[in-house]
């Protein structure tokens, strides 16, 4: 049975006149003429059987499924560019590994690994987009994640690489002299918060049997690398993983304020939909990932 998918000229002038709003900008981007826009988007509505956009002699303006429309157009675009692009640039033997991934581990953990896989496996190309939460495959381009949780998400296969534990960092100015760190004496002292994990200090604090008041205020920073820049600045005190800030604690812009190093609870996992389990590209790049993982806790 034939599919029912409009022309790619027709969604490509609605996507671009829904974008600026104006048949005439439309036109100027596509370099083609306004009345070619014109058609196209009239044949896209005859093709829907609903109206796009609204006419009037100032201009026109996209009806409320008009927007709808728009924005899911606009990211299948996105998509089929996105695809093109990738086989333009690798080829046909070339494969491609689309991840999502939390931000601070991709910067300061995997990509400072990543050449050495990409020297053992040319053909195979890792493409990273930054996320912060849970999400459905589904919905998303993306092969697999790597995420910082308690578990697999619900239809989905996963592969250990490393567990969590969290220390108290500070720059080394606001540790100096202070003997409030290592008495269990908190209080005066900036806890800065993260945002995704509001009760990080509350059981940092209780798995030493301490109660410290204060311990849900201050500054909330969503990720990691905020909260290990800010305590460099002299912000406050941060709870992060060391494996994290192995450079700063290095160079010594980072200092340890507290010899414990208290278990989160999560770990660091890679994620895959359960239909990606056949992937030879998946399975080599989970192979290494989790022998970086042993290498790096041994």
């Amino acid at each position: 049975m034939r599919r029912k998918i409009p022309s790619t000229g027709a969604l490509a002038a609605f996507e671009a006149a829904a974008r600026h709003q104006s048949y005439t900008k439309a036109a100027e981007e596509l370099a083609v003429t306004q009345s070619a826009v014109c058609r196209q988007i009239a044949a896209l509505e005859e093709f829907l059987g609903v109206r796009l956009f609204q006419r009037s002699r100032r201009g026109v303006a996209l009806t409320d499924a008009g927007q709808r429309y728009g924005r899911q157009v606009r990211a299948r675009l996105e998509e089929v560019e996105r695809d093109a692009l990738e086989l333009m640039s690798r080829g046909a033997e070339g494969v491609a590994l689309e991840l999502g991934v939390v931000p601070t581990f991709a910067t300061k953990w995997l990509l400072p690994r990543l050449p050495g896989f990409t020297r053992a496996h040319p053909s195979i190309q890792v493409h990273l987009t930054a996320r912060t939460r849970p999400f459905l495959f589904d919905d998303t381009p993306f092969h697999a994640a790597i995420h910082a949780g308690t578990g697999a998400w619900p239809g989905t296969e996963g592969l250990f690489l490393l567990p969590e534990s969290l220390v108290a960092v500070a720059s080394p100015a606001l540790a100096a002299g202070r003997r409030d760190f290592t008495a269990g004496d908190w209080r005066n002292v900036v806890l800065l918060q993260q945002g995704t994990r509001p009760y990080a200090w509350r059981d940092w604090f209780a798995a030493q049997g301490l109660r410290v008041e204060g311990d849900l205020a201050g500054p909330r920073l969503e990720l990691f690398s905020m909260l290990a820049e800010a305590a460099t600045r002299s912000m406050g005190v941060a709870l992060v993983p060391p494996f994290l800030v192995e450079d700063e604690l290095a160079r010594g812009s980072l200092v340890t304020v507290s010899p414990q190093a208290v278990p989160s609870g999560r770990a660091y996992r890679l994620i895959y939909p359960e239909r990606e389990s056949g992937s030879a590209a998946l399975r080599l790049f989970g192979a290494w990932l989790q022998t970086q993982a042993q290498a790096a806790t041994a």
